[in-house]
């Protein structure tokens, strides 16, 4: 078995082993102190905040560097960006808490946020995005429209969507084909309870768990597979984890530029509209950046001693239409949701 342009420094792109809770506590509480503070910034200048969970070399971590960039050069002398990335902040769902609370200005939550307005579960659905130019329809039709005024309903104003990926599962007992292969194996998945339904549906042993725990997980056996886009199984060194990659691209995670509403009014209007307007343009350098970096890390992850095999979407996606269904009917305006998405 193989086993922030101003930017913070990032983590180490292999995580390590578990710290300890009561040292985690402290570096948590400490990290929180010192950003709370707004840091050495120039004094009229506004301090910008992101985090995110991507280790380095990610999707995530080279667009929000991007995005600092652009930023920072625009708004030089008035507002400065900082990235936190690597998990620097906690997880996804300690984010979201700190958008909640004021103590940090922009995260890029994806899946997480189905677990937050139930109707994100709509990009939990099994193969409802074809590609990215579908996805641009659906945002023009369902996003903007349905979920954005859902979110800041329960405290979070989405100002961009970006992208997580096209998602694939890896393991290290066999290679997925169909559903059936997927009997027993016990799966780390992102937080979102149709995450969790789907692979339960599929035959599978989901298990929620942060990002940043995913290496030792895999590495202990703790948990034989996962399902990321292949930029975070390159990034997190997942590969050398995991013996199979069985391309499935059973979902498509669209990443949502998230403040929290309360903090993002406090900061004047001339500097929200630019920083948002950017955001928006980024979207365009996402699609391309995430597009390029499929091909290329798949050929990378083709030159290793990982198997790689094409997986059957038909079986995958007649196995989930009761996903489809449940969702439908359990999420206030589900079945419109769905069918304006598929349109």
């Amino acid at each position: 078995m193989r086993r922030g342009l101003l930017v913070r420094p990032t983590l180490a792109a292999r995580p390590m082993l578990a710290t300890p809770p009561r040292l985690a506590a402290t570096l948590t509480t400490v990290a929180a102190l010192s950003f709370g503070c707004g840091g050495d910034g120039e004094p009229g200048v506004v301090e910008l905040s992101l985090g995110h969970v991507g280790s380095p070399g990610s999707l995530y971590d080279v667009t929000a560097n991007e995005f600092a960039r652009r930023v920072n050069e625009r708004l030089t002398g008035r507002a400065e960006l900082h990235v936190y990335g690597a998990s620097q902040l906690g997880g996804d769902d300690a984010m979201l808490l700190r958008l909640r609370l004021g103590t940090l200005d922009m995260s890029i939550p994806s899946t997480i946020m189905s677990s937050m307005v139930d109707a994100f579960g709509l990009f939990e659905m099994p193969y409802l995005v074809h590609d990215r130019e579908h996805m641009k329809r659906i945002e023009e039709a369902v996003v903007w429209p349905d979920l954005a005024p859902r979110a800041e309903a329960a405290g979070y104003r989405i100002l961009a969507v970006w992208e997580n990926g096209f998602r694939h599962i890896t393991n290290s007992r066999r290679p997925i084909h169909g559903p059936e292969d997927l009997s027993g194996i016990k799966l780390r998945t992102p937080r979102g309870v149709w995450r969790v339904k789907l692979f339960q549906a599929l035959g599978a042993n989901p298990t929620p768990m942060p990002f940043s725990e995913v290496f030792v997980a895999l590495q202990t056996g703790v948990m034989d597979g996962q399902e990321n886009p292949l930029t975070q199984v390159t990034s997190a060194k997942l590969h050398e984890v995991q013996d199979y990659l069985s391309l499935t691209g059973h979902v498509y995670s669209p990443a949502f530029v998230t403040t929290g509403a309360g903090r993002w009014e406090r900061h004047p209007p001339e500097i929200r509209a630019e920083v948002e307007a950017i955001a928006r343009e980024m979207q365009a350098f996402v699609y391309e950046t995430a597009a390029r970096m499929d091909e290329e890390l798949l050929a990378e992850l083709e030159a290793t001693e990982m198997a790689i095999n094409e997986a059957d979407p038909a079986r995958f996606e007649a196995a989930s239409e009761p996903i489809y269904e449940e969702f439908a009917t359990t999420v206030e305006g589900g079945r419109t949701l769905i069918d304006k998405a598929r349109r």
